[in-house]
């Protein structure tokens, strides 16, 4: 039999462990963003889809062999930038070549912390290999912010979960 004083003290000992953030593996949970129509001109949104104040830009493209392997062929050489981006810790996009369908042929993330320009603009350009690089008929955005590393319950129980970002996009996803 337990004393009366130990059965007392047990609600008490639940609302302390309850304030004091321990969690029980139930009640973390992961939901996924939903993607953002993707452009060539984007306001790039966090997880809850609230604009940023930063916009993300395709300025222009074209195929053309990369100057250090020629040998392998014509490959996406895209200019893009972001305009209200912080410079050390501002947000990253997916960027896309596409189809005729806005079918992804190959993407890659674009962060605005490694984009520099004359006069402070927060500009680059990248290279993009495609499987099939005459499919392409233009390089789009998607507006979600990617940067967040945010863990999941799976890799932390306890500080874990809440919203995420979509999954990066990938070659065959329709944008």
């Amino acid at each position: 039999m337990f004393p009366a004083r130990v059965l007392a003290g047990a609600p008490l000992a639940l609302v302390i462990l309850a304030l004091s953030g321990c969690s029980s593996p139930w009640s973390c949970t992961d939901t996924t963003a939903e993607r953002g129509a993707a452009g060539v001109k984007v306001h790039v949104e966090d997880t809850t889809g609230r604009p940023l104040g930063v916009t993300a830009e395709i300025v222009d493209w074209r195929l053309e062999p990369h100057p250090q392997v020629p040998s392998e062929g014509d490959r996406v050489h895209f200019r893009y930038r972001f305009d209200g981006a912080d410079e050390t810790s501002g947000p990253a996009v997916d960027a896309c070549a596409v189809d005729e369908k806005s079918v992804a042929l190959g993407c890659q993330t674009l962060y605005s912390s490694q984009a520099f320009g004359p006069g402070g603009d927060r500009t680059g350009d990248e290279w993009l290999a495609v499987e099939h690089p005459g499919q392409v008929a233009g390089v789009l955005l998607i507006p979600n912010d990617q940067s967040s590393d945010r863990r999941t319950c799976e890799q932390d129980v306890k500080d874990g979960g809440g919203l995420h970002p979509p999954e990066p996009a990938g070659r065959g996803d329709q944008l």
